[in-house]
């Protein structure tokens, strides 16, 4: 074949501009920022600094690039957020593998997004927003095709996967907030064992549940106890047949 040269004119520009749109780095560059690999660089900073370090400049440091490319592939902070939180919960939901029986399920269910939560603390406040992110459906689903499963009436559909739902998300926002308020030097265990003792001063003619009860909060086990909490709803749904 004939190399390019100016004695082809136009042809010449023309070979020279396909040389310049075949090069491989080039290309490699436009495919490496998706908005995939955004998504992720987002989830590295949200774990790392919180809802506040995410910033454009921040990620754009971190992608190596600009942040007019960012806005590409993302309008605004507000849909990056959601779209972080979007592919946190999907990636837990994809390990529900399957289950002996939709109990079981809902517990999976349960100890994934729990589990999730408490890694990505930052998940729990996007899961709230109106109109419900896809992450929250996609919860808000795979318990409500439980729920049917189970042989609940259609009637108290709504009301189980809601009332699972809330205590789910609640008690894993609140475990993921408890576990941000430790500070370095004071152990889970030592915290619980002096507001045990507290309780266990209280007034016994104001709070006589409180401290008899007191023990267990010492030594109960957190995720044991959401399961506990899981198990009692459940128990509840299938009452109702």
């Amino acid at each position: 074949m004939e190399p390019c040269s100016s004695k082809l004119g136009t042809a010449f520009y023309l070979c020279q501009d396909a040389i310049v749109k075949a090069r491989p780095g080039s290309e490699r560059r436009e495919d490496a920022l998706s908005r995939e690999r955004i998504v992720d660089a987002a989830i590295e900073l949200l774990d790392d600094r919180g809802e506040n370090g995410l910033t454009f400049r921040a990620l754009a440091a971190q992608l190596e690039t600009g942040a007019g490319a960012i806005y590409w592939h993302v309008a605004n902070k507000r849909e990056l957020l959601i779209a972080a939180s979007d592919a946190v919960v999907a990636r837990a939901m994809s390990d529900i593998g399957l289950q002996a029986t939709p109990r079981r399920t809902i517990r999976r269910i349960a100890v994934l997004v729990f589990e999730a939560i408490d890694a990505h603390p930052w998940v729990g406040a996007q899961l709230s927003g109106v109109p419900c992110p896809t992450a929250m459906l996609q919860i808000f689903e795979r318990l409500g095709s439980q729920i049917e499963a189970l042989g609940v009436p259609r009637r108290a559909h709504f009301t189980s996967a809601s009332t699972l739902v809330s205590y789910i998300i609640g008690v894993s926002v609140q475990n993921a907030a408890n576990g941000r308020m430790f500070e370095p030097t004071v152990t889970r265990a030592s915290l619980l064992e002096t507001e045990s003792a507290r309780w266990k001063q209280l007034d016994p003619d104001d709070y006589p549940f409180t401290r008899n009860v007191a023990i267990k909060l010492s030594n109960h086990d957190d995720r044991t106890e959401f399961l506990a909490g899981i198990d009692l709803i459940v128990a509840g749904i299938t009452a109702l047949l």
